[in-house]
Order: C-alpha cells, then structure tokens, then sequence
C-alpha cells in the first residue's frame, strides 16, 4: 500500500504543480473544472447513483454548470455567499449526525449538497487565480490546511483522548484539533514576523486563519459523514493508494471558498 501511494504521488505531483501554476485563464479553470467533475462523478456515488451512466450525467450537469459560471463571473458573489452559509450549516449536520441524516437523507438533498460543495471551491480557486500574487495565494491556503492536517495527525497521534465527532470520523480528536489548529497560527504568525505585517494586519490575519482551517476540518467531516451514511470506505478508487479525488480535496472544497470570500472582504482583489 504505501509503495503505491508513493508511486500515484509521484506521477500526480508534477501534473498538480504545473496545472496549478503554470497555467491561467481559460486552461487554469478547465484544468481546475476536470478535477471537480472528477469529484462530481465520485459525488454521485456517495449520494446513491450506483448506475454509471447516471454518475456520468451527474458529472456532465457538473461540468456544464462550471462553463455557465465561466462565462457569468457575475455569480461569483452569490456562489461564494452561499457556500459561507452551507458550510455553516454543515457544521451543525456534522455535530449531529446521525439525527441530522433525516434532512439530507434523500437523493435529491445530497445531489443538492454535492454542488453546494464542489461549485464553490473551482469558483474559488479561478478567484484566487486572477487576483494579484495569485500563485502564493493557492499556495497559502494548502499551506494553511496541510499545515494542519499535519499538526493534527501528531498532536493527535500524542495527546488523543476526546473524540471530535466519534460519529462521522472515530479517529479524530479535539486535542488533534488544537494541534492543526496551533500549527496553521504558527504558519500564519512566522509569514506575517517576516513580512512584518502591522498589529491589526496580523490579528486579522491569525483570525481569518484560524476560521479556514476549522472550516477545513468541516469539509473532511463532511466527506466522512457522507461516506458513512452510504457505508463507503473511498470515494472511489481513481487514486491507487489514495482513494479517490475527493478523499484528497475533501478539506479544501470547504478552505477554498472561505479563504476566497475572507480576501474579497479584505479587498485583496482590489490591491
């Protein structure tokens, strides 16, 4: 297993790297929207579509939708509001699974989510793309949420003794939750010393830091949390060793957008 995880990290490494910063425009969201159809695909097995060919229409409404958002930037706004306020209320259906199943339970519901979820996050990274320092910008928000998986994994791995939601993800700890946490700050404080950011800039930096990477760990909830209710280990196997797409960017379809709309309020988008 991990020979194989390391031989898919391998050959996927260069194609994320030149995908994310070497291309733009039109290629940048083409590249980005065939990663979210892939998600989609994988989406429509996690909400009940076991047929192929309608996992692949569902990945076609997907890939339709990103082209109409292409062509309306209008929309960004609105897009990028309403997965502020899904994620919101994810947290609560994730803090109260499985009572929570009864309102998302049908398949109309998590067809529903599904956009909610992968929609926002290409919009959010075509966002982030067009702004100015864009490629230090898509690096900042991975920093920010592998940073975290990482200080969790140890801080877990250490001092685990809570379970945060033993419901959705048995293994996960509030005391893995702090450590992510304190790493992603710790990220954020030594960019912030070297670029020697002002008192307010700095605060609200640790601020806007500390809600994308609890958002994050929402996002990889989420995933779980639908993952169980439909009794799947992975989202599919397109990864060998690794599941599949989603299993990878389940924390960042919730970062993504989060971080998008904290610069926009900001007005980096303006700098």
């Amino acid at each position: 297993m991990l020979k194989q995880r390391i031989i898919t990290a391998l050959l996927l490494l260069p194609i994320a790297l030149g995908g994310f910063f070497l291309l733009d425009g039109g290629l940048f969201a083409l590249f980005i929207g065939a990663v979210v159809t892939l998600g989609a695909w994988e989406w429509a097995r996690l909400a009940g579509f076991a047929a192929q060919g309608l996992r692949v229409g569902y990945a076609a409404l997907v890939a339709a939708l990103l082209y109409l958002l292409y062509l309306t930037p209008a929309l960004a706004p609105w897009l990028l509001g309403a997965a502020v306020l899904w994620w919101a209320l994810a947290t609560l259906l994730v803090l109260t699974y499985p009572d929570s199943s009864r309102y998302w339970g049908g398949l109309p519901g998590k067809l529903l989510i599904g956009l909610l979820i992968l929609l926002p996050a290409w919009q959010g990274l075509v966002l982030l793309k067009q702004w100015p320092q864009a490629n230090m910008l898509i690096i900042a928000v991975m920093v920010l949420v592998w940073g975290a998986d990482i200080g969790a994994y140890f801080a877990g791995k250490a001092f685990g003794k809570r379970k945060l939601a033993p419901s959705v993800s048995p293994g996960k700890s509030w005391e893995g939750l702090y450590g992510g946490l304190l790493a992603s700050l710790l990220i954020t404080a030594a960019v912030g010393l070297q670029q020697g950011w002002q008192a307010k800039g700095f605060a609200l930096a640790l601020a806007g830091a500390a809600l994308v990477v609890l958002v994050s760990v929402v996002g990889d909830l989420t995933e779980s949390m639908f993952k169980r209710q439909s009794g799947i280990k992975d989202s599919s196997n397109l990864l060998p060793g690794h599941g599949g797409v989603l299993d990878r960017i389940d924390s960042l379809t919730a970062a993504v957008p989060l971080f998008a709309v904290l610069l926009w309020l900001a007005g980096w988008n303006a700098q």
